[in-house]
């Protein structure tokens, strides 16, 4: 038995060798060879008396936790939910599995990795391949016109996967959405403030947020003259210039899309430029892409976002990257997308990239009505009079870093009596108000919504304030 059991072992190891030799497209020769040597060893296993034999393996692409493992995930999720929370978000759940139709077409070519399930009682079913799709048909399903909400759960994609690198066919995501009508690049500019503290958070290393627009994508490519139906499928090949080099990307575009190579070179002219606010600010100078109203509106909104993530104090996070391009189809505005950076091995070398942690955008015409408290918001950062955005973003990101639990409306100039109702219907306990006067005497203005009082806050003793007002009463029995 010891020896059949060693025997066994050794068909077992080289089936895994041969397994890889295929997933590495290893030559036919040095596969043929491998093959032939299983199949040797499988012969002095002989017949097995009969005796179904079953091989006990976790699915392909996937993986189980250990222990160990799933207390390292509750500490991440605790993390991120806590962050989600800071920033006023409520959470909903839905199916694994949605009508393949509200799947189909949102995903431009990875479409190909939805997995499809048997038809059960009448209805074509799919596993869902990430939680924005559900999340639309939820609000749609719900008439709902604004939400904030974060979701965390397994998605599948029945993609090639790559367990050493990283890429699994059943994983974890964890998502953030605001939806609603607000105005330019002000929740653009929470998202981005969000992934970052959650990555600072976790402390995994150094990371850059990589942020493009799709609008200045589209222009690029019509400048360039690339014909309208070969724009996603352009986009889905720029989008690879982080794995690969431009001249493998260039050799596509033009080999197996179509493109000429004037055409791609001139896309290669744009798509290999990288930078800040100043590589915005010479973009919009440029002859023809400030020309294109697409391209010039996506400009002009990552001018804005930018001065925005500068008041949250992230601008050295975040790089304008012209190749960033995602592949998927709902995005219509503004796209990021955080990297992890390896520190170099010698003084003056490049930082390795070590892959996508982190990443979204914008998608418009979505819809919510509130009805019950359903965030733990403490404190909603209001303004009384006009052009206090700047203030009002500065005081937010102050309470976030502090830990406090809190909003702001996505105006420029909200009037103050909207934004006090909307803490009455949301629930929200405290309103921290910003005047012109109060700036001058260093205070802010904290007000209790249920009991309308106002009092004086010195900015520094505000956070402390807050908690105070906002923790549970203590009983003793």
């Amino acid at each position: 038995m010891a020896e059949r059991a060693a025997l066994e072992e050794l068909v077992r190891l080289q089936g895994e060798r041969v397994r890889g030799l295929k997933q590495q497209k290893a030559s036919a020769e040095q596969i043929e060879e491998e093959v032939a040597k299983l199949l040797k060893l499988k012969a002095q296993l002989g017949p097995d008396e009969g005796k179904q034999k079953f091989v006990l393996k976790t699915p392909k692409g996937t993986r189980d936790y250990s222990p160990r493992q799933m207390a390292i995930r509750e500490k991440v999720f605790d993390v991120i939910i806590s962050c989600f929370k800071r920033h006023g978000a409520e959470v909903i759940d839905t199916p694994v599995f949605e009508l393949k139709e509200t799947l189909t077409g949102k995903y431009g070519e990875d479409s190909k990795l939805i997995y499809d399930l048997k038809d059960q009682g009448g209805e074509l079913l799919s596993l869902r391949y990430d939680l924005t799709v559900p999340f639309a048909r939820y609000l749609a399903m719900n008439k709902l016109t604004n939400i904030k909400r974060y979701h965390i759960a397994k998605v599948y994609r029945r993609d090639n996967p790559a367990m050493t690198r990283g890429r699994y066919r059943e994983f974890y995501q964890c998502d953030f959405d605001i939806a609603g009508q607000f105005d330019p690049m002000i929740p653009d500019a929470e998202c981005l403030k969000i992934m970052c503290e959650i990555l600072s958070s976790l402390q995994i290393g150094d990371f850059l947020v990589k942020v493009n627009d799709r609008r200045i994508l589209d222009g690029m490519f019509a400048i360039c003259g690339v014909p309208d139906s070969k724009f996603r499928t352009i986009c889905s090949s720029v989008d690879k210039l982080d794995k690969v080099s431009w001249e493998e990307v260039k050799n596509e575009m033009v080999g197996e899309k179509g493109l000429t190579p004037e055409v791609a070179d001139h896309i290669g002219d744009y798509v290999q430029q990288h930078g800040g606010v100043s590589l915005v600010e010479q973009l919009l100078q440029d002859p023809k892409l400030s020309q294109n109203k697409q391209a010039l509106e996506g400009l002009e909104d990552l001018k804005l976002l930018f001065e925005y993530l500068t008041l949250f104090g992230i601008a050295d996070k975040i790089s304008f990257d012209l190749s960033l391009a995602r592949g998927l189809d709902y995005y219509t505005g503004v796209i990021y997308e955080a990297v992890l950076l390896q520190t170099p091995v010698q003084p003056g070398e490049e930082p390795l990239g070590v892959g996508s942690v982190a990443a979204g955008g914008r998608y418009d015409g979505l819809a919510l009505e509130e009805k019950v408290r359903t965030t733990e918001t403490q404190v909603l950062v209001a303004s009384a009079q006009k052009r206090l955005l700047e203030e009002r973003l500065k005081l937010v990101s102050e309470l976030w870093d502090a830990g406090i639990k809190a909003e702001l409306l996505y105006k420029k100039n909200p009037k103050l009596l909207n934004q006090l109702q909307y803490c009455e219907e949301a629930g929200i306990p405290l309103v921290a108000i910003i005047g012109e006067q109060e700036l001058k005497d260093g205070v802010i203005k904290l007000r209790s919504v249920a009991s309308r009082e106002e009092v004086d806050v010195r900015r520094e003793d505000l956070v402390e304030e807050i908690k105070r007002r906002t923790s549970p009463a203590l009983c003793i029995c």
